[in-house]
């Protein structure tokens, strides 16, 4: 009996088994292989070292090392920042080339008509202010006919609406010659070098 369970756990040991799950990142689904690679992988042989090219290649670094120590460092000038004495010229002018009447003319159009649309625009940002306000007084004055306290609620000014913050006058006046200290200032400028 033993035997015929032997070989029926045998038989079945390709089929999925029902292991418990830990959310193992190498278990895919239920039905996929169960063997996880870092069991099937077998240790990579170690290469074996020779001395005398490692040797080699430490001197070689070495003789790079004294033979950048030995060059001075240049550094890269920044030449984005200063700018040619020939540019900061004032009498330096561009000229501009001259207009065509047919151009000036266009030009003097589109001005007039620029001016009427923004002139459109604000009376019309106007007159919605406009309603709003008559709107807002109507409301109110229904609102005092319905009850004196929810209207003084209403028109009360809300402090909070803003942040404002005011200084005023301190406790004692300037100290006359006083140099206030400029703080710590931290460095950090690039320096390149080759």
């Amino acid at each position: 009996m033993l035997a015929a369970a032997a070989r029926g756990a045998r038989l079945s040991s390709w089929l999925p088994q029902a292991i418990p799950s830990r959310g193992s990142h190498w278990q895919g689904s239920v039905l996929a292989f169960r063997a996880s690679l870092p069991m099937r992988a077998q240790p990579k042989k170690k290469k074996k070292v020779d001395v005398k090219r490692e040797q080699a290649q430490k001197d070689r670094m070495k003789k790079k090392i004294k033979k950048l120590e030995k060059a001075a460092p240049e550094l890269i000038p920044i030449e984005d920042f200063i700018t040619p004495v020939k540019y900061s010229d004032s009498n330096r002018v561009r000229s501009l080339p001259g207009l065509s009447p047919e151009e000036t003319e266009r030009r003097v159009l589109l001005m007039k008509k620029w001016c009427l649309f923004k002139q459109k625009q604000d009376n019309a940002e106007k007159k919605a202010i406009q309603t709003m306000v008559e709107a807002q007084q109507e409301a109110l004055k229904e609102l005092r006919l319905e009850s004196e306290e929810l209207y003084q609620a209403a028109i009360r000014r809300d402090e909070g609406l803003f942040p404002f913050e005011r200084d005023g006058p301190t406790y004692t006046p300037p100290l006359p010659g006083y140099d206030p200290p400029e703080g710590k200032c931290v460095d950090i400028t690039k320096v390149y070098t080759q």
